[in-house]
């Protein structure tokens, strides 16, 4: 890219940012004829991808700013008024907008909210921070037809994002996603109201409270024994990090309305888009609890918890014999949850004849074997919350019988409740801090528990690598080390052999020992390769959709024989490692 046509990008950008913060970096840059950082900032437009957008703050079309957010919300908007005509023509469209503690993102919420208010499309603002699963039941609670919220999830702080719903919740999917693309490519004109004009209209409506209470009130309703958390709250001591996002209020709010005494981080506890306290604002990432977890041995804690930014993500510690604190993984928590729900139902006499739960195509094998064992069927998914919502909606809708009860993927995601349509962490919270206590009645610990489904489904362990690929060519880097999977698959990793891939960007079965045989798969079009190995070993291979970097994961499975659990988990754990060494040999690291 030539440093003329950087430079008209740029003089066109800045024409139309308002915003003259983002205008002068852009004008600064300019100025000092920094061409390769202006490349990067122009040398493609910030893409609006399936699930919105998400980048690094800054100014250019290849960042997130205020220009880029009103750009998608206008063809965010165009499209709801070409899908709802009847209620674009009375003026009854409506949309609910929450955002996180991240830098700028109550900036970026109020821009969406004006264009919505410009296009007759009355605005749902949360005054405050608001997490994720808040705005997916807002959307619900409110009868809007669509909604966003601004966050990057877990992402560093230079980051910040945008995501999408739709009218019944969830993140939009085909064929509402590919829509709204095409109409945010097409924008030429933005269309938006100043606030108080906007406010003087009923165009812009700020809310709180109307939609807190509900919500936690529903959160609250979805526990399982309310008499025991009464009478046992006290013996559970738990202490939590919202890690500078958005869950203090809720969590707080809701654990400490059931008497569960909660301590959380101070230094965590406020919304910061800083983080300053974490290299990497999440939950999965084991120093990001070191706080929390040094605070809980002060106070000698039953429980460790911590929710992501925008509070979707949830993850725990817990204590060991030894007092020292283990990260129990997405995996693994999602696995004590689907048991503690099903056992729990069961107990009530509320479990459906049919009952199933949903997980993704890179979530442990284990939950499909506990759920077997419950009589239930296991749902599996690509990769993100909004597949496991649509699944559960068609299911709502389907005379089949099956009844969803729980829908979790291993990035630490869960779903309990139909009341929203994504991961939920502060409901996660409040089932956990009652499942704690369910077992500390029976006399167990959540980790004993987790020993003895080991009995009943086999020792699982499961095993991640993510590389990232910075830049401009990394888009391009990252597509050659597909394809050369795809094309050159191995015939072993870790010494085992590959017995079957599921190629989904073909939507197909391969089989290496037959070359010509080919069988379809059930699942939406992606690019994701999974290596089938003659032991049950999994491993699958995936582009992130939201980080510049490709994901590899391995889940194995071995029995529990007569040399007892720590034999197996050796025997899992000497698996993985030489899987991982083959992958690494192929990225590099």
């Amino acid at each position: 890219m030539d440093n003329n046509a950087i430079c008209s990008l740029a003089q066109d950008y800045i024409k139309q940012e308002q915003d003259p913060h983002f205008k002068a970096e852009v004008e600064t840059l300019l100025k000092a004829e920094d061409w390769k950082e202006l490349e990067y900032r122009f040398y493609r437009r910030l893409e609006f991808g399936t699930g919105g957008l998400r980048g690094v703050i800054g100014g250019g079309f290849n960042r997130m700013n205020t220009f880029v957010v009103k750009s998608a919300t206008q063809g965010l908007a165009n499209y709801v008024k070409k899908a709802f005509t009847d209620k674009a023509r009375a003026g009854t469209l409506s949309a609910a907008i929450a955002f996180d503690s991240r830098h700028y993102s109550d900036t970026f919420a109020q821009a969406a909210a004006l264009v919505f208010a410009g296009n007759g499309i009355k605005a749902y603002l949360f005054s405050s921070l608001a997490p994720t699963p808040e705005l997916s039941f807002a959307i619900r609670y409110l009868g809007c037809d669509t909604g966003i919220v601004i966050t990057a999830s877990h992402n560093p702080k230079q980051y910040n994002g945008y995501k999408a719903y739709w009218n019944d919740g969830s993140q939009v999917i085909p064929p509402h996603d590919t829509g709204i693309i095409d109409e945010v490519n097409a924008v030429t004109v933005i269309n938006e109201l100043s606030r108080q004009e906007a406010l003087d209209k009923g165009l812009l409506k700020i809310i709180d409270r109307e939609v807190d209470e509900p919500y936690q009130s529903m959160v609250r309703s979805k526990l399982f024994r309310p008499d025991l958390i009464k009478a046992k709250a006290h013996e559970v001591k738990i202490v939590y990090t919202p890690l500078h996002g958005t869950g203090a209020f809720h969590v707080e709010s809701v654990l400490g309305s059931l008497g569960l005494p909660v301590i959380t981080v101070p230094e965590q506890r406020e919304g910061n888009g800083d983080f300053p306290t974490v290299a990497f604002p999440n939950p999965e990432e084991a120093p990001a609890l070191d706080m929390a977890i040094k605070l809980a041995k002060q106070e000698g804690a039953d429980l460790v918890m911590a929710t992501d930014p925008d509070a979707d993500r949830f993850g725990i510690a817990l204590p060991d014999e030894k007092g020292d604190f283990t990260l129990v993984t997405g995996n693994q928590l999602g696995t004590l949850l689907a048991d503690y729900i099903f056992l729990s139902r069961k107990e009530n006499g509320t479990l459906p004849q049919k009952p199933a739960l949903i997980n993704s195509i890179v979530t442990t094998g284990m939950q499909k074997k506990l759920a077997e064992y419950y009589g239930a069927s296991c749902i599996e998914c690509l990769t993100g919350f909004k597949w496991i919502a649509a699944i559960w909606r068609e299911s709502e809708r389907s005379n089949d019988g099956v009844t969803v009860v729980f829908g979790t993927e291993e990035s630490y995601g869960f779903l309990i409740e139909p009341e929203v349509r994504d991961k939920d962490g502060v409901s996660a919270a409040a089932l956990t801090a009652e499942m704690t206590l369910y077992w500390r009645s029976k006399g167990k610990t959540l980790l004993q528990r987790l020993d003895e489904l080991y009995l009943i489904t086999g020792y699982w362990q499961e095993m991640g690598i993510s590389k990232y690929f910075p830049g401009i060519e990394g888009p391009s880097l990252m597509a050659r080390i597909m394809a050369s999977y795809r094309n050159e698959p191995p015939g072993t990793l870790g010494g085992i052999r590959i017995e079957k891939i599921r190629d989904l960007s073909g939507s197909v079965w391969k089989y290496p020992d037959e070359p010509e045989r080919t069988e379809p798969v059930d699942l939406p079009k992606s690019d994701v390769l999974q290596f089938y190995l003659t032991d049950g070993t999994v491993v699958s291979i995936r582009p992130s959709g939201t980080e510049p970097k490709i994901k590899f994961y391995a889940s194995c499975c071995t029995p529990v024989g007569t040399d007892g659990l720590l034999a197996a988990k050796d025997r899992a754990a000497q698996k993985l490692t030489a899987i991982r060494n083959d992958i690494r040999a192929v990225i590099g690291e």
